[in-house]
């Protein structure tokens, strides 16, 4: 027995500096919750002065400053900062916790039957580094001039010589890379090493399969862009000029060596690192959502998953693929028709695996015995709106549609229908899935079917507006859109999408009741309330130290749900066959 077993531990030592999987699944997932929260109301600030340009900010617009909102009305440099800090916290210190850092780390040691992670303390220090990086970010609002307004991509020359705030968010980047580096070596490890007896790799459930992916595509993907944000530190602070061209000028004035560096560095070359990382993102957050979603539906329709091997080759397949596509969302930059028509042919081919997933887990539909409960809802509106999003990304993908369409809002409506009703209502899924195994209790299905529809109907309302508005060439940065809409009727829709915003964020209120009333008076539960039959439903509910009473064997698939031989329709993986 180790140290730990003999003696009880400190408060501080089982909650905060835990090394325990589950309570750092929960520090993640608590943590990702709160910045998800607070990036989305960054959101809703640039919806206002989108609906209403220039018009003066109800209450807030006085008590956030004359420096940034003058008379209460926004800044367009203010404006610009939203705009970075929204999609770097949504994404980096929201989804992609919650989905990896939440989920994978509470999730996937119960569903390989492993006592806890690899690296226990590793997997610590990744929480901690996750949450430093989300502090110096936030902490960027308040250095003169305010935070990163550089755009999320941080696109050389501008970011270089943008105000202090982009270097905070450079500090911050690098140390949330540094995370999910730590993360993801744990992650392999944990999976190839900590499986239980009898779990062959084609055993495991389709989850397991989704971390793992990611996991390579952030062991493989993140180191590029770490080397870019140092090398653009360098630029801004020790006078390199990895980044900036000769002959730069910036408001009529060329710049020189020793004002602001400039001369020999190609702003290209950012872009190259940084969109190396930044597609296999994209699937960084697709891959276990979709892990998440296949979990549920094989358990709420009562039947396996149709098409196990083809969803896991596809998954293989995807993480692959999606390192030979990165440029095109380049297209703009004149790279020559030869390599331009490269990456447009691989952006197709990358969606072939993808449709076959989706495909495969609509067919999984087929002749269930559906439950229509919330996990099961969310689950089910992912594929309408994940394949929305990628049936939009098509035409950005071939370089003769996306020279038209690139930086408009046509960008914005294809992206946001994959991250926000797509991945986010995965989470939501999982959420409410997997709220009885870390708590024992169950949450409300009254107050979780308000949250989906409204959650539905904002979300489309939101973003649907925004292809029609982008195809009529509305640009996605711009502060007032009342200054290039080419009629009145665009400006109706920009409204439409605002007040549909809004409306989102009144939705999340059921949510956030229901999550802390039932984690003090929900339903208790049985260990599998949703009788089903991967290994994390084998363990008490909530686990303990160890996660399992008995060592678990597994002798069978995933998904043996409606078997002939047997009178209840699921069979667990971890029990024996009746002689």
């Amino acid at each position: 027995m180790s140290h730990d077993e003999h003696h009880e531990l400190s408060f501080i030592r089982k909650y905060v500096f835990s090394i325990d999987h589950k309570v750092i699944g929960i520090q993640y997932g608590i943590t990702a919750l709160c910045f998800l929260f607070f990036g989305f109301c960054l959101m809703m600030l640039m919806r206002w002065q989108l609906a209403y340009p220039g018009q003066e900010l109800p209450v807030l617009g006085k008590l956030l400053g004359e420096e940034f909102f003058p008379g209460g009305v926004m800044t367009p440099d203010f404006y610009n900062s939203l705009g970075v800090m929204h999609g770097t916290i949504m994404i980096f210190l929201g989804v992609v916790p919650l989905l990896v850092g939440a989920f994978g780390n509470y999730v996937m040691p119960l569903q390989i039957g492993a006592p806890d992670m690899s690296f226990p303390k590793l997997n610590m220090a990744s929480y901690w580094i996750y949450l430093c990086g989300g502090c110096v970010m936030l902490a960027s609002f308040f250095v003169p001039g305010g935070a990163a307004n550089s755009g999320w991509t941080a696109y050389p020359p501008l970011s270089v010589t943008a105000t202090t705030g982009q270097t905070w968010w450079i500090i911050g980047m690098v140390f949330l890379i540094t995370s999910s580096l730590l993360g993801s070596v744990n992650f392999i490890v944990t999976i190839v090493q900590l499986r239980a007896k009898g779990l062959t790799m084609f055993r495991l459930p389709f989850f397991v399969w989704s971390q793992l992916v990611t996991a390579f595509l952030l062991l493989l993907a993140f180191p590029p862009l770490e080397a870019a944000g140092v090398l653009q530190l360098a630029d801004r602070v020790l006078g390199t000029s990895f980044f900036l061209p000769e002959g730069l000028v910036i408001s009529g004035q060329q710049l020189v060596q020793g004002a602001v560096p400039s001369g020999g560095g190609n702003p290209i070359l950012w872009q190259h690192l940084f969109w190396f990382l930044a597609h296999p993102e994209v699937y960084v957050l697709i891959l276990p959502a979709m892990g998440i979603v296949g979990e549920i539906i094989a358990n709420n329709t009562r039947k396996p998953l149709w098409g196990y091997r083809p969803i896991v080759y596809s998954s293989i397949f995807l993480g692959f693929m999606s390192f030979i596509v990165w440029a095109h969302h380049m297209f703009i930059t004149g790279m020559g028709t030869s390599l331009s028509m490269f990456f447009a042919t691989t952006t197709m081919i990358i969606s072939i695996p993808s449709v076959v997933i989706l495909t495969a887990l609509v067919i999984s539909l087929y002749k269930g015995s559906i439950r229509f409960n919330v996990p099961m809802l969310f689950a089910l509106s992912f594929l309408p709106m994940f394949a929305i999003g990628g049936l939009t990304g098509l035409p950005l993908g071939l370089p003769a549609s996306d020279i038209h369409l690139h930086d408009t809002y046509y960008v914005i409506g294809h992206f946001h229908y994959v991250v926000a009703p797509g991945t986010i209502f995965a989470i939501f899924a999982g959420v409410y899935y997997w709220f009885p195994k870390v708590t024992g209790r169950r949450m409300s299905e009254g107050l979780g079917k308000i949250h989906f529809w409204l959650s539905l109907i904002g979300m489309n309302g939101a973003f649907m507006p925004m292809f029609f508005v982008g195809i009529a060439g509305m640009l996605r940065r711009g502060y007032d859109p009342a200054a290039y809409a080419a009629n009145e009727n665009l400006l109706g829709m920009v409204k439409m999408s605002s007040w549909s915003v809004w409306m989102l964020g009144v939705a999340q209120l059921p949510f956030i009741l229901n999550f802390f009333m039932s984690i003090v008076a929900g339903k208790k539960v049985s260990a599998n309330p949703w009788e089903a039959t991967t290994l994390e439903w084998s363990a008490p509910s909530p686990p303990p130290h160890g996660n399992f009473e008995a060592v678990p064997v597994v002798y069978r698939g995933p998904y043996e749900y409606s078997t002939d031989d047997r009178k209840d329709d699921f069979f667990p993986q971890h029990l024996q066959a009746e002689a």
